[in-house]
């Protein structure tokens, strides 16, 4: 244990919740959720974000509050009207919550799941035109990026909604680079909660980040020339 990782009681705190989803168990134990979850949480987000500032070259002027989505869920217009989620997550950069781009990355964890992701999950038309024109004109940098090896086995593909039709100036390369047809460009790992628990958590986030770094320049070098 090296002292970075969370408890086993982070996630038993959620199990619990899981099964006694509602407001007057959580404020019963509300105590339990602070000192398990909250805190141990936030203690990883303010060594990662140290970590990330170190690599990245940036100076991080944020807090770990700035960068944790709150466990509350929206449920305006949610058939689910369950008032808490059931993991922690947060963006890591220089930024927070308030990058939307490829400067950082998301995070979750949680007993049902663990994941890691990067890219681009919302971009708008300009950042998207952008991304398709630098696959466009640069596809072996980019084929080199997502069939490298070492990319393939952490991430697999690129993730992504698409599209069934295509800008007329696209279509001419879309049978080689079905690729076009994304709307989203995002990468994803799942890991095992043990992870957490047994291993060194920071250590392999920022692992998943140096290996996405290659895929996230390539996005960045497209959208920062144009946005």
């Amino acid at each position: 244990m090296t002292g970075r990782g969370l408890k086993i009681s982070f996630f038993e705190f959620f199990i619990a919740l899981a099964a006694n989803n509602r407001k007057s168990w959580f404020d019963e134990h509300r105590a339990e959720y602070e000192n398990n979850v909250k805190k141990p949480f936030e203690n990883l987000v303010a060594e990662l974000l140290q970590v990330f500032a170190e690599l990245e070259g940036v100076g991080i002027g944020i807090k770990p509050g700035d960068c944790i989505f709150r466990i509350n869920r929206d449920i305006r217009f949610a058939k689910d009207k369950t008032p808490y989620k059931l993991n922690r997550s947060a963006i890591i950069s220089a930024e927070g919550k308030k990058s939307l781009g490829p400067e950082g990355f998301y995070f979750e964890v949680g007993p049902e799941e663990c994941a890691f992701y990067a890219g681009y999950y919302m971009p708008d038309k300009t950042q998207l035109a952008a991304i398709r024109q630098a696959i466009a004109w640069e596809p072996e940098r980019w084929l080199a990026i997502t069939q490298n090896p070492g990319f393939m086995k952490t991430f697999g593909v690129v993730l992504g909604k698409q599209q069934k039709r295509l800008p007329l100036e696209f279509r001419q390369h879309a049978d080689q680079l079905p690729i076009l047809y994304k709307t989203q460009f995002y990468v994803e790992h799942k890991m095992e909660p043990e992870i957490f628990i047994d291993e060194d958590p920071v250590k392999r986030l920022i692992s998943l980040w140096n290996t996405a770094k290659p895929w996230v320049n390539f996005l960045y070098d497209a959208t920062s020339a144009k946005v």
